[in-house]
């Protein structure tokens, strides 16, 4: 039986990818699949789409706002995210967060990288923005934070960086969290259903 790729396109500043991510082992346990994480730059992304993120794009539209919310509050209940706080720094410059996500790649380390950012970003409230806080989260994970801030730094991590969210783009994907099964596109946190019925579909003899 052969497996569709599966990715999901990701950037540590969106708490609804942080949601996708927590749901996201339920679905693989039940279709067997692994989800490929794909680092990208949320802000280069909305450049290449002429995006905003929804805060900035729904600013003079409250119920919308309440809506998405509710949302978020419906999601947590279904998947008992408990663990999740709205971070009081938010907008957040992932730009640092997101290279070191593919450095951490680069060198092996990208589960412990990738759960101990979301848990800074989306549970305890971390000022991600200033680099100390990077290193000590990474260092209380376990992770030389010194050794791999300086190993994103490194040009081919700069340009893998932005080529994954060159091809995002060139894929169809606007915004985060996208999901790619095969070539079938599928964005936000309220199409999981959709993504995980799309897996089984093509992986049904």
């Amino acid at each position: 039986m052969s497996h569709p790729a599966v990715q999901f396109i990701f950037d540590f500043g969106s708490p609804n990818a942080y949601l996708c991510h927590k749901a996201i082992p339920e679905i693989e346990w039940r279709t067997r699949v692994n989800f490929e994480y794909v680092p990208i730059l949320l802000g280069g992304l909305f450049k290449l789409a002429n995006n905003r993120s929804p805060m900035e794009a729904f600013a003079g539209i409250p119920k919308k706002q309440a809506y998405d919310a509710l949302e978020i509050q419906r999601f947590i209940a279904k998947h008992k995210v408990e663990k999740f706080r709205f971070n009081p720094f938010f907008p957040i410059n992932t730009l640092q967060l997101m290279r070191g996500a593919v450095a951490a790649q680069k060198l092996g380390i990208f589960k412990p990288y990738v759960d101990a950012m979301y848990r800074a970003m989306w549970e305890q409230e971390r000022n991600m923005n200033d680099p100390t806080e990077i290193v000590a989260v990474l260092s209380a994970a376990g992770i030389d934070g010194g050794g791999l801030v300086e190993a994103s730094q490194q040009p081919d991590v700069k340009g893998t960086l932005l080529t994954n969210t060159q091809s995002a783009f060139e894929r169809g994907a606007f915004g985060i969290p996208t999901f790619f099964v095969g070539n079938e596109i599928f964005f936000g946190k309220d199409r999981l259903r959709e993504v995980e019925e799309e897996i089984v579909r093509a992986i049904q003899p």
